[in-house]
């Protein structure tokens, strides 16, 4: 009974490679040496700006202003009720208590799990207390 040297591999079930060819993190190009780390000057100034990206500063009154202009800041507001805590977007009274519920802030419902998220959480900012949304 005689084995292989190399064992035989199934890449094109996970899309893995066997090519030990080093490739750039930023293009699937090849590396033009064992040193370098991006294939261009190219994709290295890219790492350098992607690295240094910063986020860009939300004006959360510009953002209420713009939204009650349009007349979608109450359909834009993550509203809890004080006596369950379930939240809701855009209705104002919580439809097990029949109460109305207090503004937590701008936000949706979460794409994957359908739940109302806040922005501030979504961002991951800290989230403070605000006055009512005055209409």
């Amino acid at each position: 009974m005689t084995t292989d040297a190399e064992p035989i591999r199934d890449t094109s079930r996970d899309g893995s490679s066997v090519s030990s060819v080093p490739t750039c993190p930023i293009c699937p190009a090849p590396l033009p040496s064992s040193r370098a780390r991006y294939c261009s000057a190219a994709c290295r100034q890219r790492s350098f700006r992607l690295r240094r990206i910063q986020l860009a500063a939300i004006d959360d009154r510009q953002l209420r202003a713009e939204l009650r202009r349009r007349g979608t800041l109450v359909a834009h507001t993550v509203y809890e009720c004080s006596v369950c805590g379930e939240r809701t977007v855009g209705d104002r009274r919580c439809a097990q208590d029949n109460l109305f519920c207090r503004a937590l802030g701008l936000g949706g419902q979460c794409s994957s799990c359908d739940e109302p998220i806040l922005l501030a959480e979504l961002l991951e900012l800290e989230v403070l207390p605000q006055s009512p949304i005055p209409e």
